[in-house]
């Protein structure tokens, strides 16, 4: 009887830790992806609210460098808008056009 009951004592603190470790688990669906918040390439934008607004750190030369390695050459009147985002006006495969780039570095074409 003593066995036992010492056994039940020597358990109970394992137990009694059990649903503790299981609520300290996150709960999040196995399905959801979570997209990238900085845009590392300098490709066309991963986000489809492209171009993000936010406040940009990128300089006006920053700016060019990231829209001209996206493909964009001759890029002209970058203005940085009060949503944060810089614009302006670029050529790519032959055809002129706006562009923009948000401050997590997706590089659009308008």
């Amino acid at each position: 009887m003593i066995r036992i009951i010492f056994a039940l004592f020597a358990l109970a603190p394992v137990t009694a830790l059990a649903p503790v470790t299981a609520l300290a688990q996150p709960a999040r669906p196995a399905d959801t992806a979570t997209p990238a918040v900085v845009n590392t390439h300098p490709g066309p934008s991963r986000t489809d609210a492209a171009p993000v607004p936010g406040a940009n750190s990128f300089s006006e030369t920053q700016a060019r460098t990231r829209m001209e390695a996206a493909g964009y050459t001759g890029v002209l009147n970058l203005q940085r808008d009060s949503q944060g985002v810089w614009r302006g006006t670029a050529t790519r495969d032959g055809k002129s056009g706006a562009v923009a780039l948000d401050y997590q570095g997706n590089v659009v074409g308008q």
